[in-house]
């Protein structure tokens, strides 16, 4: 983590990842958290995070059951609120946009994180290079989603272990197919930043994202989504 002056010009030295790990001692870890991880925080990940905790709370009928669902940014907006395209976006899938705030992606937020999705193989590059061992359970959403497309649900743990139990299953079963299923092209693997363009791109962008979602969100429930 970066130090930080206060408005005196005060440089308060950045906590070491030991530091942190021990300020989160006693939290509760009968959790999962999945971070969503773009540029700004105003845009994609903004996005990704509303429609996952929407698409969980379609599927289980609440949010929770150990699922936590946050986003960052590699250089986010600290304290912005998410972009007007993209709360049409959310608006158009019924999904809650109220109450975000963009926040900067820091090292407390890789660390208690136990599923990384990136917009961008640079996203996931800049994530993997902050360290924490964040390289097995860091991912683009598109490369989660094809390896998760690729394992047989059968092989999970029923939804009756509870939705962490079998979330953390995912996540080491993907990991262990990364190197066999490679994507197509480079291009296949990123989600594309729609910041300052047209609502019709901002759309198709939501769609994608969507499209990519489901089988993650299907995959970590046990419930596919309603017809």
């Amino acid at each position: 983590m970066t130090p930080r002056a206060d408005p005196a010009g005060n440089v308060t030295p950045a906590p070491s990842a030991a530091e942190i790990t021990t300020t989160f001692v006693g939290l509760p870890r009968d959790c999962f958290r999945i971070l969503h991880v773009s540029t700004g925080n105003v845009c994609r990940s903004p996005i990704t995070e509303r429609l996952t905790r929407h698409y969980v709370k379609q599927r289980l009928g609440i949010l929770g059951g150990g699922l936590i669902v946050e986003s960052a940014g590699t250089w986010g907006h600290e304290g912005a609120p998410m972009e007007a395209n993209a709360e049409t976006v959310l608006a158009d899938f019924g999904a809650d946009a109220s109450g975000f705030v963009g926040r900067e992606l820091l090292d407390e937020h890789v660390i208690m994180a136990d599923l990384v999705l990136t917009a961008t193989r640079d996203h996931r590059a800049q994530v993997i290079s902050m360290g924490h061992s964040a390289g097995l359970r860091t991912f683009t959403l598109k490369e989660f989603t094809r390896l998760v497309r690729a394992i047989d649900p059968a092989t999970l743990p029923p939804l009756e272990d509870g939705v962490v139990v079998r979330a953390r299953a995912l996540v080491r079963a993907a990991a262990a197919l990364r190197g066999w299923l490679l994507a197509p092209t480079a291009e296949a693997d990123e989600v594309y930043d729609p910041y300052g363009a047209p609502l019709p791109f901002f759309r198709s962008i939501g769609d994608e994202i969507h499209q990519a979602l489901d089988p993650v969100v299907t995959a970590l429930t046990g419930v596919p989504a309603r017809a």
